[in-house]
This record gives C-alpha cells, sequence and structure tokens, in this order.
C-alpha cells in the first residue's frame, strides 16, 4: 500500500509541475500552434531521468521505495515520455540496436495511430 501511496503522491507533483512548466513556456513565448510547452517538459523530464538513473547506476543511491517515487510517481506524472526515453536509452546501452529500433518507431507509430483512431471513433 505503501508504495501505491509514493506513487500517487509523486504523480500529483509531477503534474503540478508539467501544469506549470507548460504554463509558463505559454506565458513566456505567447500562443503557438507549435506544442513548444509539451517539448520542453518532455525534455526535461527525459533529462532528469537521465541524471536519476546515473546516479542510481553509479552510485546506487535510492531504495526501491524512493526510486517509485521519482521514477514512477514524479517522472511518470510530469511526463510518460521520460519512461520512453529510458527504455529506449537501456535498449542501445545493452547493445540491442534492432529491439530499440522497432521499440521506438512502433511506439510512435503506435501511439499516433491510436490517438487517430480515439479521434475517428468519436468524430465519425
Amino acid at each position: 500500500m505503501i508504495k501505491l501511496l509514493l506513487i500517487g503522491f509523486g504523480g500529483a507533483i509531477g503534474s503540478v509541475a508539467r501544469y506549470l512548466v507548460s504554463s509558463s513556456t505559454l506565458t513566456a513565448f505567447g500562443p503557438s500552434r507549435f506544442p513548444l510547452g509539451t517539448l520542453i517538459v518532455n525534455g526535461l523530464g527525459c533529462l532528469a531521468v537521465g541524471i536519476l538513473a546515473g546516479m542510481v547506476a553509479k552510485y546506487d543511491l535510492f531504495s526501491e521505495n524512493i526510486r517509485l517515487l521519482l521514477f514512477v510517481g514524479i517522472a511518470g506524472g510530469f511526463t510518460t515520455f521520460s519512461a520512453f526515453g529510458l527504455e529506449s536509452f537501456e535498449l542501445l546501452r545493452r547493445e540491442e540496436w534492432f529491439l530499440a529500433v522497432v521499440y521506438v518507431a512502433s511506439s510512435l507509430l503506435l501511439g499516433m495511430t491510436m490517438v487517430a483512431l480515439g479521434y475517428l471513433v468519436i468524430n465519425r
């Protein structure tokens, strides 16, 4: 139960942070057709996960519960793109080139296809 509470608490923090970064971007740069706020959130989320994963790998930091709070909760609430980035990086780090390409390509294709499918289901 404590794990679920940590993930939920972290998710709330990440979601609020995502909103703050996105709205600050809109305030700083004004409205745009390009989703700059989301791009910045995704980039920052990937940077944060990369730093945390590097710290875990190099120094074996953080207990399992703290890792759940940081990676699944906060980073996941901030952007799930960070999980995609980390998983893709891990495949490349392990030199599983084919799996990395398949994962990246299929994730993008599936994501866009499912968005289109959802849109079409509602707008038929």
